[in-house]
């Protein structure tokens, strides 16, 4: 028995995950994939069968847990935006060859065009690297049902699976047929310590292992009912499609009667049906949200010379997410109707919520630095970026999680006075800890705000790990008492904000300034909720 919900592909993910028994998910926020987390921690089944689903300090220690959890023989389910995969790399890499006992899957939601994040990487070329399977589900339906499946496959393979959604699925609803839960695994820690221990002895045989494994993973992709053959391919055609992940949606609205199509949702590229493709039409359009991951991959299957059409060769657009209106043209289809600029209107960039306690920070450090002609100040990744704006300008750098303190430590080595960084509560212990006791071990002349608003602001208002332990966390990393501060970012208390920020960058060594007020939307979260109870 099945019931139709209205559901976003994150939804649809993890109700699949909860559907097929999940005993925990393991997740630091970051849009696109918030959702999937945040879902679980609502759903009453959840509750019910005590999966653990509270946020981690960052991806790594996600993944690491994840992992732990597929060695006592349960389903874990690890979720994070593109950029995590770079944080959880090392332990995402070597699950590959440690090799998993209950299913794990490692949920990585790409942002094409860049709505939300500092690049544009496709996580695909993560699940090529370590060599492991790759779901990349077409619509919300396929995202529920393909959960299961990627569960039951890591199973059989005991190996990790990569599941890759984009933002335009993963923040879009649809009604979604759903089934009955399954369920969960019983505890079974593995006897198998030889293959969890990576000494190189057993590693060299357990990558000798997953190299062998690799037949196995192609054959289950060529063999799945997710990779579809469509269209017209019993005579020869001057175009054929190869559709991967949502892009498929995008051919079917456009495609003309009759046009080959491979529908592509599960990896390795089956190389059998690209050259099936190919003997039955003149040339192929690769069409697939993200890098070139798959038209890199089919010129290198068929004969050189033969024409492989999509973002490489022009007819695709070499940068940003897919539109319909685009992948319309390159099947040779008029667009939908274009539209003027409209050059009259002034733009509207993003802003900080009027009363947020990063635009007191800003205002007192502005005022501080413009005494300082070679003042450098690093920024970070969180709403307080937007420092970076107008009205503030206040923020010279912002590259990754974690890089001001570490940058602001390089450039203080390098001479540069005064060097500031400013970082978020939650992206401090993500990712600033290490780089902190850095610059206590070297004694680096720099000046750190932790600007902490009690929450992860950017993604929603998510618990933040370090919450009330900053300035315990400073001590213990060896911050001096005397120039670690604590301080309530408000217009009235201005002049003692600029007076400590300027003894701080005349301290030649590490000092610590924590401007702490809760934010506002979170603050106005908690008094709607206190007013209707109360009424």
């Amino acid at each position: 028995m099945s019931e139709k919900r209205l559901l976003l592909g994150d939804e649809a993910v993890a109700l699949g995950a909860l559907h097929a028994g999940l005993s925990g998910v393991y997740a630091y926020p970051g849009t696109p994939s918030t959702e999937i987390t945040e879902y679980i921690q609502k759903s009453p089944l959840a509750r019910e069968r005590g999966v653990r689903s509270r946020w981690c300090t960052n991806e790594k220690t996600a993944m690491e847990a994840a992992l732990g959890m597929s060695y006592a023989g349960k389903r874990a389910l690890v979720c994070m935006k593109h950029v995590g995969m770079n944080v959880c790399a090392d332990a995402f890499v070597n699950a590959a060859v440690t090799g998993v006992k209950g299913g794990l899957v490692v949920l990585a939601a790409d942002d094409p065009s860049m709505h939300s994040s500092q690049n544009e990487q496709d996580s695909r070329f993560y699940g090529k690297f370590a060599m492991v399977p790759i779901f990349e589900p077409s619509d919300q339906q396929e995202a529920y049902e393909m959960v299961a499946e990627a569960f039951a496959l890591s199973e059989a393979l005991r190996l990790p699976v990569l599941m890759r959604l984009v933002t335009r699925l993963a923040h879009s609803r649809a009604a979604v047929a759903v089934g009955e839960a399954q369920a969960q695994n019983a505890l079974s820690p593995d006897d198998e310590r030889t293959r969890w221990v990576l000494l190189p002895g057993n590693a060299r045989r357990q990558y000798a292992s997953l190299v062998a494994k690799q037949a196995e993973i192609e054959a289950a992709a060529a063999q799945s009912r997710r990779n579809a053959c469509e269209g017209g391919w019993n005579d020869k055609k001057p175009l054929g499609v190869i559709a991967a992940g949502i892009a498929y949606n995008y051919v079917r609205e456009s495609a003309p009667a009759g046009l080959p199509v491979f529908k592509l949702s599960q990896y390795p590229l089956p190389a059998h049906q690209v050259q099936e493709l190919a003997a039955h039409c003149a040339s192929i359009l690769v069409v697939e949200d993200g890098q070139p991951f798959v038209e890199e991959q089919v010129r290198g299957i068929l004969d050189a010379g033969y024409p492989v059409q999509g973002r490489l060769s022009g007819e695709l657009p070499r940068t940003g997410e897919l539109t319909p209106d685009c992948v319309a043209r390159a099947l040779g289809q008029p667009g939908g109707p274009a539209f003027a600029d409209a050059h009259n209107l002034a733009p509207r960039p993003p802003q900080l919520c009027q009363g947020c306690g990063h635009r007191d920070v800003y205002t007192a450090l502005n005022k501080v630095a413009a005494e300082y002609p070679d003042a450098r100040i690093f920024g970070d990744i969180g709403c307080y970026t937007l420092g970076a704006l107008p009205p503030f300008r206040a923020i010279d750098t912002c590259v990754d999680m974690g890089a001001s303190i570490t940058m602001a430590k390089g450039a203080a080595d390098a001479g540069v006075h005064p060097a500031i960084a400013v970082i978020g509560d939650s992206t401090f212990t993500h990712s600033g800890m290490t780089g902190l006791l850095d610059a206590v071990n070297d004694g680096s002349a720099i000046t750190v705000i932790i600007s902490d608003n009690l929450t992860t602001a950017m993604t929603g208002g998510q618990d933040s790990a370090g919450t009330h332990k900053y300035e315990a966390i400073c001590l213990a990393l060896g911050v001096e008492r005397e120039h670690l501060h604590v301080v309530v970012p408000l217009p009235k208390n201005m002049e003692e904000i600029t007076r400590i920020i300027r003894e701080e960058i005349e301290y030649r060594g590490v000092s610590v300034i924590i401007p702490q007020r809760e934010c506002m939307q979170t603050l106005g979260r908690k008094l709607r909720q206190k007013k209707a109870k109360e009424a």
